[in-house]
């Protein structure tokens, strides 16, 4: 009701104002709007999955995915993980393919369960690799428990986000003129869209693990945290400072609405438009 209520005062405000952002009540409406319906379906946002959940809930679920644990704990950690960030995924990206609503939510939910399980095994295949053969060398250790957990799960993030999304670049999504006029649609758009998201999320999440183990290296060696309790401590600080501060960044390495020049697109899109540059939802 509060978020309806916010979308009426913006309607009224745009009417009424020739700035519609230009008192704090409005102010507030727009961002509580932004934050919670999907700007290409108008469908209220489940909670959970609002941008702005998604730090607090990430958080956890990338430092249970970081711990030194068992092959299998490590899994369900993974697991988990993915299933929280491929249901955002899916909930705060492009929303106008067109197809056959039923066939095209059988697939999401098909290509998401594929997707998920697979980079949760990817996560823990090092763990299973390294038991299965006994490998509990030293450098063996610092490989599988230190080194590879960053670009693994950054890599997986990335995989989820072109597989759920790979509806979008197979039926094309719409662009649209400066005016906000649907000139077509577009599977060139939808895979730029869908580029631009993996490697954004890629460089979220595998940002996040790197740069703690390398910065606890350096805390290790010069041994200002002595207690595991201490050390374990400040590893959970380097991490929730990373991933807030990296968020941000990430959210802001590509535009949310996205342009495309006119010459990148389709020949049937080219003949529509004399625009030089269209524009597309990139998602989150």
């Amino acid at each position: 009701d509060e978020i309806r209520r916010t979308r009426l005062l913006l309607q009224n405000s745009g009417k009424t104002l020739s700035e519609p952002i230009q008192n704090d009540q409005t102010k507030q409406a727009f961002l509580l709007s932004l934050s919670s319906v999907h700007p290409d379906t108008d469908k209220i946002i489940p909670v959970l999955f609002r941008p702005p959940a998604f730090l607090p809930i990430s958080l956890p679920l990338v430092i249970a995915s970081s711990l030194p644990l068992r092959a299998k704990q490590t899994f369900f950690c993974q697991f988990v993980f993915h299933t929280y960030t491929t249901g955002f995924t899916l909930l705060n990206g492009n929303g106008t393919t067109k197809a056959e609503e039923h066939s095209l939510q059988q697939k999401q939910i098909l290509y998401s369960v594929g997707a998920i399980s697979y980079a949760a095994c990817i996560g823990a295949f090092p763990l299973v690799f390294m038991n299965r053969y006994t490998l509990k060398s030293s450098l063996t250790q610092l490989v599988v428990r230190k080194l590879l957990p960053a670009p693994l799960l950054g890599l997986m993030s990335a995989f989820t986000v072109a597989v759920v999304r790979s509806p979008e670049f197979e039926n094309g999504i719409e662009v649209m003129d400066r005016n906000g006029k649907v000139v077509g649609l577009s599977q060139k758009a939808g895979e730029k869209a869908v580029k631009e998201t993996a490697l954004s999320r890629a460089v979220l999440f595998g940002t996040t693990l790197f740069l703690p183990a390398v910065l606890m290296h350096f805390v290790e060696r010069a041994k200002f945290a002595k207690t595991p309790h201490a050390l374990a401590s400040v590893r959970m600080l380097m991490i929730t400072s990373v991933l807030a501060g990296m968020l941000p960044v990430s959210l802001s390495m590509f535009p949310q609405c996205g342009e495309i020049k006119r010459a990148d697109l389709e020949p049937e899109i080219l003949s529509s438009t004399d625009e030089t540059e269209l524009f597309y939802n990139r998602g989150i």
